[in-house]
């Protein structure tokens, strides 16, 4: 037989801290009520006292009160462009450079021309590019490389070699090379020049114009890019919406908030570490990288959370199904894909929530002072793709 005194031992605090637990359960959710308090996220509970009745202090962080005064007026820049026919003329010239085939010269390489290279690459007195990268293609001219790299590939011809100097630039993706000054060394292998194909019939054909005809094929591109065009001034246009917004109303965000929209954020990156096989030391990811960028997200969303509840808007359904249409252009089977889509409750609540957020957008710009400026579609796609 257990003693009484040992039974008390074993089990007594267990029943005291399931008792307790019950007790902040109910008595913390009252006081909530009582204080019209909204916590962000759990309570951290400590200084339990049980000699006078039953005492606790829960430390919490609350969402901030919402301010929306002067969010109607708020000055906003729209932009506005159309497609010419120079455009799609240019349009035409990138197509053919899609299809585009490399000649072999012998003659010293210039600008546009792809040159392949073998390089090694030393920062600090230290080999970078583990040994010799061998049988490198670079399209001079097209930025592939870092800045200053691709200058330096001019001039030279099969079999020829050259040591430059270039640096690194700041914002580069390996922390432990960005801003530093680096020395390659160089060796063509071979030198091409581009071929165009010509705009015939075949090629036309080869976009997807049945006919062949160029005036159709014009009319085609013109159809997609003003398409495109409009996507990119609605994007434009909504961010700079959401920045005037978010200049507007200043709210004290709650650490944890932000916190966790980090981890969302980082979370895509840990996702291919993992699947890459790396570990999350290598990857030079600092929190401090998504800091602001967290920050903004979670206050928009609070923001555009209150606009919504304070002017009672809806999702427009219509808005939802013309969306996924939409979306569903780019498919072989767009039926399928709209069938796909709904039935699948979480895929179709996020178009909904980005409907949402698009008609609150809309209702801002409704009550905004716009003032238009006309700029290029070039202007425009050039900076959607920044």
């Amino acid at each position: 037989k257990v003693p009484q005194h040992v039974v008390n031992k074993m089990y007594g605090e267990k029943v005291r801290g399931e008792v307790a637990g019950d007790l902040i359960q109910s008595t913390y959710y009252d006081a909530l009520r009582d204080q019209n308090l909204n916590p962000a996220g759990q309570p951290h509970i400590h200084d339990l006292d049980e000699t006078e009745g039953f005492k606790y202090i829960a430390e919490f962080e609350v969402y901030p009160e919402i301010s929306l005064e002067g969010i109607e007026g708020l000055a906003i820049t729209q932009s506005l462009a159309t497609v010419e026919e120079s455009d799609v003329d240019a349009m035409i010239e990138k197509l053919q450079a899609q299809k585009k085939s490399w000649n072999e010269v012998e003659r010293a390489s210039q600008d546009k021309d792809r040159i392949t290279i073998a390089f090694t690459g030393v920062s600090e007195g230290e080999n970078f590019t583990d040994g010799t990268v061998q049988d490198f293609p670079v399209e001079i001219g097209a930025k592939q490389m870092i800045p200053g790299f691709e200058d330096n590939l001019t001039g030279l011809k099969k079999g020829e070699g050259k040591t430059f100097s270039v640096n690194f630039p700041e914002e580069y993706n390996n922390a432990k090379l960005a801003g530093k000054p680096a020395e390659f060394t160089v060796e063509v292998i071979k030198v091409e020049e581009p071929g165009l194909p010509v705009v015939d019939e075949e090629f036309i054909k080869g976009y997807g114009t049945q006919d062949g005809l160029m005036a159709t094929f014009r009319a085609d591109i013109k159809t997609n890019m003003e398409r495109e065009l409009a996507q990119a001034l609605h994007g434009k246009l909504k961010n700079t919406v959401l920045e005037a917004l978010y200049e507007k109303v200043q709210l004290k965000i709650p650490s944890i908030l932000i916190e966790e929209e980090i981890q969302n954020l980082m979370k895509p990156y840990l996702e291919s570490a993992k699947r890459n096989k790396l570990k999350q030391a290598d990857l030079q990811l600092p929190k401090e990288m998504f800091k602001d960028q967290a920050e903004r997200r979670v206050a928009l969303g609070l923001i555009l959370g209150e606009i919504i509840r304070t002017q009672d808007i809806k999702v427009d359904d219509s808005k939802v199904r013309t969306t996924i249409e939409d979306m569903a252009k780019s498919y072989e089977q767009p039926e399928a894909y709209v069938s796909w889509y709904y039935s699948d409750k979480s895929r179709l609540n996020s178009v909904q929530q980005m409907v949402l957020e698009d008609q609150t957008v809309e209702w801002l710009v409704s009550k905004a002072k716009i003032a238009n400026e006309t700029t290029s579609f070039s202007d425009i796609m050039d900076a959607n793709q920044r």
